[in-house]
């Protein structure tokens, strides 16, 4: 049976001091985005969403002590973390930033590269980020972020949606697109936010990963994929038919998994790169 009760609390110390498992989810991102980026000695770089540390402290190392890179980040708990990987590692080139990107606290034009890795499509006013990213670079300044596409676990939507049908779940119309699209907006649309708030030689490149599981068991069981997925999964389901639901999809993964093998979840994604307009 599907354990549908959520009970990570993100400012926990003890969750923090495990946290760095999360890489193994955000890596593929990460080193994408890590090749998109010019790397240059004296260089002022601002990681957004830098969490727990990645990529910020591979990116400072990368770049050297004669670069500065600015990590920016509200969650309190998570820079607590990184500041002990700052001495750890012996990393002297970094000043942590608590706060958002909508309101960047950083003079105009004074960055030469800003790097996200699934940050900028988690905040609140994407326009207004975008915005700030803006006003705080440099003519020239690069901008290279990534992002989970639509189709990210296609599989588990497919099932999710078959499972619905099946058990006639009185679910809202297009409930499980508004779900996604509350998370995922399409390329197109960071396209245009860049081009609209001054940002010009706008870049795609694709890739996609697999989340591979032995089981549906294992699936609904891992820490990343209850903490960060399963809240956004259980609100398409009215709160009477979740158990139910949920617990049949466990079956049917774990029933895939004996015939199969595993149960595997696509991630596809998108790095931008862009540069703000010399003017």
């Amino acid at each position: 049976m599907v354990n549908l009760q959520l009970h990570y609390d993100i400012n926990n110390p003890e969750l923090l001091s495990a946290f760095d498992e999360l890489p193994f989810w955000s890596a593929p991102f990460g080193l994408k985005l890590l090749d998109q980026v010019t790397l240059k000695s004296g260089m002022k770089a601002l990681d957004i969403g830098c969490g727990t540390g990645f990529p910020l402290t591979e990116l400072a190392m990368r770049l050297g002590p004669t670069s500065h890179v600015y990590g920016l980040d509200p969650w309190t708990a998570a820079q607590n973390r990184l500041i002990k990987k700052l001495v750890a590692y012996g990393i002297q080139n970094v000043t942590l930033l608590n706060g958002v990107s909508e309101s960047i606290p950083l003079i105009d034009n004074s960055i030469d590269l800003i790097v996200s890795n699934n940050g900028l499509n988690n905040v609140t006013d994407l326009e207004l980020s975008l915005q700030e990213c803006c006003r705080v670079s440099k003519p020239g300044a690069k901008l290279v972020f990534t992002f989970n596409l639509e189709a990210s676990m296609a599989e588990f939507y497919t099932a999710l949606k078959l499972v619905l049908y099946d058990f006639s779940v009185p679910a809202e119309p297009d409930a499980i697109q508004k779900q996604i699209a509350s998370k995922r907006l399409p390329v197109s649309e960071y396209k245009r936010l860049l081009s609209d708030t001054g940002f010009t030689n706008i870049q795609v490149t694709y890739d996609r990963f697999q989340y591979r599981f032995a089981s549906g068991t294992a699936l609904f069981s891992h820490y990343f994929i209850r903490m960060a997925f399963l809240e956004g999964w259980m609100s398409v389901v009215p709160e009477p038919y979740r158990q139910q639901v949920f617990n049949e999809l466990e079956n049917r993964f774990n029933r895939l998994a004996a015939s199969g093998g595993e149960v595997t979840l696509t991630i596809p994604y998108a790095v931008i790169s862009a540069e703000k307009e010399n003017s």
